[in-house]
């Protein structure tokens, strides 16, 4: 399961835009009744305090959806999230929709790679995904070369760093867009510095 760590800012619902980091919270100590113990305890949390903690490793996700928004730009929702993960797992557990009308109980297989609505467009990333399981390729033997099952696909390994954009729902999609254009220019200089 994926623990939620910053909310949805007001300035990206303005911004119709949607950035959340998702990771392990970090541990906190307990403080003990003895004041000594209590000093010890407060001079190492201070001086680690003083070093700046590595952020741990993520891949960047930014999700497209099929249908413009009212004022012709693509709905894009940017999300954090650690490696080792199904692609599905990560959309599931952040709210971005993965099977459009194929959402009903039975209309999907939950998971199991057998009923192909959980297809995806990979834009940008695909060296971070794992590659295509026989399951996709029977499936998908018609389809685009960049199109994955959410369900097989695994995103990076623990230590995976990069950006991965995924076109939702490709078989509806109705517009074309430059993914380069929808990333905040503060998420693209932090990409390009991993």
């Amino acid at each position: 399961m994926i623990k939620l760590l910053s909310p949805i800012t007001s300035e990206d619902k303005i911004n119709k835009k949607h950035h959340t980091t998702y990771a392990e919270k970090p541990k906190t100590t307990a403080f003990s009744s003895n004041p000594e113990i209590s000093l010890a305890s407060m001079n190492k949390s201070s001086t680690s305090e003083a070093k700046e903690p590595e952020e741990p490793p993520c891949v960047h996700l930014a999700f497209v959806h099929s249908v413009l928004l009212p004022d012709g730009t693509p709905d894009v929702h940017f999300r954090n999230a650690p490696g080792a993960q199904k692609l599905r797992d990560i959309m599931l557990d952040t709210n971005i929709e993965l099977y459009g009308p194929y959402s009903r109980a039975l209309l999907n297989c939950g998971g199991g790679g057998t009923c192909a609505t959980c297809m995806v467009e990979v834009i940008e990333g695909k060296e971070l995904l794992s590659p295509r399981t026989d399951n996709e390729k029977e499936k998908l033997k018609k389809k685009p070369k960049n199109w994955r099952l959410a369900c097989q696909t695994t995103v990076g390994d623990q230590d995976s760093r990069g950006l991965v954009v995924i076109q939702q729902l490709p078989e509806w999609k109705a517009h074309e867009w430059n993914y380069e254009k929808l990333l905040p220019s503060e998420m693209l200089s932090e990409i390009q510095s991993d």
